[in-house]
């Protein structure tokens, strides 16, 4: 789970950073931009890290970045069964079940 710390001169949301998934400090001004087309793992991460740490509430995230409930709880699943690895794109028929290379390519 993510350690939350506030700066001393604020008591706002904006105030308050996190260790995001990377191990670093993160705060909201550290989340993507809401235009962010390429949703590499690390974006990916770091909303689910500022969601569960309360740097954004999961309606807004879904409402920045345009993402259904549903998405943004896959992301959260990925990172609890694999790790940040798990939100690669090359590697979701590996940790998504029935999603196996005989339903990929088809059997014969």
């Amino acid at each position: 789970m993510a350690l939350i710390e506030f700066d001393t001169g604020d008591d706002s949301a904006a105030g308050a950073s996190v260790i995001g998934p990377e191990g670093r400090p993160m705060t909201e001004n550290d989340l993507p931009p809401p235009d962010t087309k390429r949703w590499v793992m690390r974006r990916k991460a770091e909303v689910v890290a500022g969601v569960r740490s309360g740097l954004i509430s999961l309606e807004e995230a879904c409402r920045r970045y345009t993402l259904s409930v549903e998405e943004f709880l896959s992301w959260q699943r990925l990172i609890d069964s694999h790790g940040m690895r798990g939100l690669r794109a090359t590697r979701l028929q590996d940790y998504r079940p029935g999603q196996g290379v005989r339903d990929r390519v088809g059997a014969d």
